[in-house]
C-alpha cells in the first residue's frame, strides 16, 4: 500500500508564501502522475496543479503565475509553492498520485489533506 504524507499548510496573510511537500512511501511501487487539489468548505475537490514524471505540468487557472509544482522522482516527493496567496485559497490541499504497485493495477492516492488559511 502506498502512502502519501503532506506537511506545510498554516496560516498566511494575503499576499503571502507558503510551500506544501508531500512523500510518497510503500513497499515496491511505481509513480506516475503527482500534483495537488484542494477542497473548500461546501465545494467539490478542484484540481490545483499536476507533474508528470517527464516533469510537464498542469494548473488550474485560478492559480497560474503563483504557484509552483515541482518533484523529485529520486524520492517520490512533490512540493507546492504557493505565493501571493489569496484568501480564496483558503481550503484544505490534498497530495495525489497515481501509483502502480508492483503485481497491482493503476490507481489513485491520496495524501490526508493539510489546511491552508490565508486571512488577515
Amino acid at each position: 500500500q502506498v502512502q502519501l504524507v503532506e506537511s506545510g499548510g498554516g496560516l498566511v496573510q494575503p499576499g503571502g508564501s507558503l510551500r506544501l511537500s508531500c512523500a510518497a512511501s510503500g513497499i515496491a511501487f511505481n509513480i506516475y502522475v503527482m500534483g495537488w487539489y484542494r477542497q473548500a468548505p461546501g465545494s467539490q475537490r478542484d484540481l490545483v496543479a499536476t507533474i508528470a514524471t517527464s516533469g510537464n505540468t498542469n494548473y488550474a487557472d485560478s492559480v497560474k503565475g503563483r504557484f509552483t509544482i515541482a518533484r523529485d522522482n529520486a524520492k517520490n516527493t512533490v512540493a507546492l509553492q504557493m505565493d501571493n496567496l489569496k484568501p480564496e485559497d483558503t481550503a484544505v490541499y490534498y497530495c495525489y498520485a497515481t501509483v502502480r504497485p508492483i503485481g497491482a493495477l493503476v490507481s489513485p492516492a491520496w495524501g490526508q489533506g493539510t489546511q491552508v488559511t490565508v486571512s488577515s
